[in-house]
């Protein structure tokens, strides 16, 4: 590091990718996110893959010395991931001892193609050695990056084949053939570039961004800095507090396969209707692990410099999640559409990985996740998508037996319409399109937010009771109720009205619309001259 300081002290002055400030006890974290914002910008915008600023070195590039602390730089490393957009950290800081002084090297990356980088919402770029907003020719210069740009498919300039695990690229071979049986006799012909060049994972003999995240060695991940190519697998007790963990990190191929055999995948037992032997199952479906697993890494959005994380928890739930949006928008659009989704992030990654035989690209691998656990009694999988993550829970257990079961015997019911029931029967909020849909095929019933099953879905189920239950009964029981307790007790207040109607109410009623629907009725009984308040503000029936 001392020849690159070297040279960095020789540039003629400060630029627009260089930074230098004396910082000789500490610096300011807000000041130092917007040199990290600018700096990342400029640097992008001039091709460059990273920047510098340099702490104890003076404007005049005198070294100083700084003794800011490692736990300083920790403090400035956690402040900058947290408060920058997308979450980006110094690619490293170095330190280096001159006659003169100690000089910390805080090593910025390049902002995305395409992702301006922002500090606390705001853009700041550099003009010459000022600092201030990035201006909108260069904002916009650097999101049209964005248009037809494929991370996965970026060469990496100074990685070679050597770079590569050996078993990883043997086992891909065999991959490939299963995957292309008709090219079992020309493979054994291909040498190493050869075949990597038609299985689309390099091009051209030069190593790309796919190759090491799916073949490299552990030691190449730092060639896709910022990226990360990482997979942490936590398992979490019933009270979700952290029982073990592990790092997986490159040759992400053969990995997929370590992660998953951390994952307990005990045995499943319940009783099936009218037997009196259980049926067993395992917890989760391996196709269902895998698959999950494998969209996490065919999906990320790499150049936000998160990882892909699965939570275990021992109660029998898994949760995948991995940086980006989720481009087709929703999971319903993916079911209902009868093609492969027509735009991928990272459609290099993809294409690989379809030739090493880990996903498909036909659009089927969603809707199987959620015909397995439809076909188990399970819980269908869960999609939410908040602050630029993917997250997918899969519950490994018998949620409803009852319900369950019943839904997935029901032959009227297509795979949409037996998610869009799911979504009723965990309260999910609808779209007004579900909402219009549900209520065409008059699959259920109520109002806007408390929808419920409707009578024919309940009745086919043998659900009745619980229908009631979140139904609730005519107005007219209500009231009659009401008058029944004046005619016994005389006399009532609104509390004592409450507490005989509450329970009776609707389950999906807040207490809030329970009280409000109690106002109502009370209304409607003084309206028609049945009841009426007295003198002490108590309800009474009228003419008493």
């Amino acid at each position: 590091m001392k020849d690159i300081l070297q040279k960095l002290l020789e540039s003629d002055t400060e630029t627009e990718i260089l930074e230098f400030k004396s910082a000789e006890r500490q610096f300011d974290k807000n000041k130092l996110g917007r040199y990290f914002s600018a700096l990342s910008n400029e640097a992008n915008i001039k091709g460059k893959s990273n920047a510098w600023i340099l702490f104890g070195v003076t404007d005049s590039k005198d070294i100083c010395g700084t003794i800011i602390s490692n736990k300083q730089i920790n403090e400035y490393k956690l402040e900058v991931r947290n408060n920058t957009s997308p979450n980006l950290g110094f690619i490293d800081v170095h330190e280096v001892k001159t006659a003169h002084g100690r000089v910390l090297m805080l090593e910025i990356p390049a902002a995305p193609k395409g992702m301006p980088v922002a500090w606390k919402g705001h853009y700041y770029g550099r003009d010459g050695e000022s600092l201030g907003a990035l201006n909108i020719d260069e904002l916009e210069r650097i999101r049209l990056q964005s248009k037809g740009y494929d991370w996965s498919a970026q060469i990496v300039e100074n990685a070679c084949v050597k770079d590569l695990s050996e078993r990883a690229i043997e086992k891909a071979r065999i991959q490939f053939v299963e995957k292309n049986p008709n090219l079992k006799m020309d493979i054994k012909n291909w040498d190493t570039i050869t075949f990597l060049n038609k299985a689309k994972i390099t091009i051209k003999g030069k190593i790309t961004n796919t190759a090491i995240l799916l073949l490299g060695k552990s030691e190449s991940e730092h060639y896709l800095k910022p990226a990360i190519s990482k997979i942490t697998w936590i398992l979490k007790d019933r009270d979700n507090i952290e029982k073990d963990y592990e790092h997986f990190t490159c040759p992400l191929f053969l990995n997929v396969s370590k992660v998953y055999s951390k994952i307990r995948n005990i045995k499943y037992r319940y009783l099936q209707e009218g037997t009196l032997f259980p049926d067993e199952v395992d917890q989760y479906d391996p196709y269902t692990i895998r698959e999950a697993l494998n969209n996490c890494i065919a999906h990320q959005d790499y150049t936000l410099g998160g990882k892909i994380i699965l939570v275990e928890r021992e109660d029998g739930i898994l949760v995948f999640s991995n940086s980006g949006d989720f481009i087709p928008g929703s999971v319903e659009n993916v079911i209902n559409s009868d093609a492969p989704e027509n735009c991928y992030r990272n459609s290099f990654l993809a294409n690989a990985m379809v030739n090493l035989n880990m996903i498909d690209t036909i659009g089927s691998g969603i809707k199987k996740l959620f015909v397995i656990q439809k076909n188990k009694f399970f819980p269908l999988p869960e999609y939410s998508f908040k602050n630029k993550k993917v997250k997918l829970v899969i519950v490994g257990k018998v949620d409803n037996p009852n319900y369950s079961r019943k839904l997935a015997q029901m032959p009227e019911l297509n795979l949409f319409d037996t998610i869009l029931l799911d979504k009723v029967a965990k309260n999910k909020v609808l779209k007004e399109e579900e909402i219009k849909h549900l209520k065409a095929r008059k699959l259920i019933e109520g109002r806007k937010p408390n929808f419920h099953i409707s009578s024919s879905v309940a009745k086919a189920m043998d659900e009745k009771e619980s229908y009631i239950k979140h139904k609730g009964l005519d107005d007219d029981y209500y009231m009659k109720l009401i008058q029944d307790y004046l005619k016994k007790f005389n006399v009532a207040s609104r509390v004592e009205i409450e507490k005989l109607l509450f329970d009776k109410f609707s389950d999906v009623l807040s207490l809030d619309q329970k009280s409000n629907k109690t106002k109502n009725l009370l209304q409607k009984l003084k309206k028609s001259g049945k009841i009426r308040l007295n003198d002490k503000r108590k309800w009474i029936l009228d003419g008493i």
